[in-house]
Order: C-alpha cells, then structure tokens, then sequence
C-alpha cells in the first residue's frame, strides 16, 4: 500500500466523523423547534396557535379525504416542471454569457432587473398575460430561477483557466469536445451549486404564486386555511413547505456538492 493511500485513509474518516455529527446537530434542531413551539402555543389560544398534535390531527384528516395527497401531488409536479425548464435555460444562458463578452454586456441589464425584483411583484401581470392556470405559475418559477442559476454558471465558465482550453484545442478538441470534456466537468461544482440556488427560489415563487392564482397546492392551502381561521391548516402547509425544503437540501442537493466540490480549481 503506497503512502498516499495511507494518508487518504485517515482524511476519508475524519470526514466521515464530521459528517455524521453534523447530521446528528441536524436532527438534534427539529426537536428544539417543537418544544418552543409547544411552549408557545400553551401561551396562546388554539386558534392563534394550535399545538404540534393538533397541526398532525389535521394533516392525518386531508391525508385520509385525500385533499393534502392532491395539493402535495401539484405542487411538486409544478416544481419539478418550472425548476427543470429553468435549469435547462439558465445552463445554457450561463455558458453563452461565459463564452462571450458581448452576451455578458448584453444580459448584464436583464439580470438585474430581474434579480431585483421579487417573483411575487410578477405575479398580478403574469396572470394578466396568461390567465389563472399552469403556465403563469411555470412562468413565475422559471423567471426567480433561472436568472440566479444563470450567473452561477456564468461564474463556472469564466474560471477555467484558459491554459486549458488552449491545451485542448492543440491537441485537436473540436468545440463540442471543448464543452464536453473541458467546461462541463469543470463547471459541475458550480452547476451544483447553481441547482440548490435555483430549487429554493423556485420553490418560493412557486408557494406565492399558487396564494394568488391556483385552486390547488401548498400555497393554496395556505392561503384558503388563513383566510376561513383555520391555523392548524395554515401551519400545516407552512410545515410542508419548509419539510420538503429541508429533505432537498440535505438529501440532494448537499450531496451534489460533496460530490462534485473537490473538482473546483482542478
């Protein structure tokens, strides 16, 4: 056994020790939040602030007349559809901003206007546009995403060293090849990093989206729960919201990163 492979040996399970106790510190916090809340709610009246088993009560109810499967069911198939086109469209708008200059100077004004302005002051016109329905809440999650992801890419190509590229082409690279073998891996670590931006702003456009103009969805419930007093079911939507965040982040997309994050610089 070399050296070298001697010395990876302790790194790999120094990483692995902090791995899991940072995963025991994350699953140590849902406890604490349940206690404070359950103190909380002992302060408050139930209607105000129900308690954790109330909030359960109630999603066991809509689990069982099948109301919570419908709204889950929409909301994360409108998710997965906006997410996805927006990341397929900021990929590639990241890479043409990062091959030239002049897509850059063109898309500079474009990003700002639209990284300034929160999806949900989209809304109300975009509905105008497309009416109650699918494709204006598609379009409101594709426009929070895809301008973030975009400039994360963008930031992924311009840091390639251009020995690299120059090293490519002597030895014949076409630029497919180029794309392929040179900028794609090492972009992935921003790539990744672009996904797990992306996924959160989607998923915030997308709840405020389905409080103005759906008829189903977490951001529906929501908004329907608040509107007839009912707080166990606002809460419980606002559970959801945050639980399926969570479960992203730490079961996806962070492992995303500790996979790819050693390619940076190499």
């Amino acid at each position: 056994m070399t050296t070298m492979a001697l010395m990876e040996k302790p790194a790999t399970a120094s990483r692995r020790a902090t791995w899991r106790w940072q995963r025991g510190l994350a699953w140590a916090s849902i406890p604490l939040i349940l206690l404070v809340w359950m103190l909380l709610a002992l302060r408050m009246p139930s209607y105000v602030l129900p308690q954790p088993w109330d909030v359960l009560r109630e999603g066991l109810r809509a689990w069982q007349d099948g109301s919570l499967p419908r709204h889950l069911g929409a909301s994360l198939l409108r998710e997965l559809a906006g997410f996805g086109l927006a990341a397929a469209l900021a990929i590639a708008l990241g890479t043409a901003m990062g091959l030239s200059a002049g897509w850059r100077a063109f898309m500079g004004p474009v990003n700002s206007l639209f990284m300034a302005i929160p999806p949900i002051a989209w809304t109300p016109l975009v509905i105008l546009f497309l009416g109650l329905g699918e494709a204006s809440m598609l379009a409101v999650i594709v426009m929070a995403a895809m301008f973030p992801m975009a400039i994360t890419v963008e930031e992924g190509v311009r840091s390639i060293e251009g020995g690299e590229v120059r090293a490519a082409r002597t030895l014949g690279a076409s630029r497919r090849q180029l794309l392929r073998f040179v900028y794609l891996p090492a972009c992935l670590p921003f790539i990744t990093a672009a996904l797990r931006i992306g996924f959160s702003q989607a998923w915030r456009a997308l709840i405020a989206a389905e409080m103005i103009g759906a008829s189903k969805g977490i951001g529906w419930m929501v908004s329907t729960g608040g509107q007839i007093g009912n707080s166990s079911q606002v809460l419980l939507g606002i559970a959801l919201i945050g639980l399926i965040a969570w479960l992203t982040e730490s079961f996806v997309f962070r492992r995303l990163e500790a996979r790819y994050s050693h390619w940076r610089g190499q």
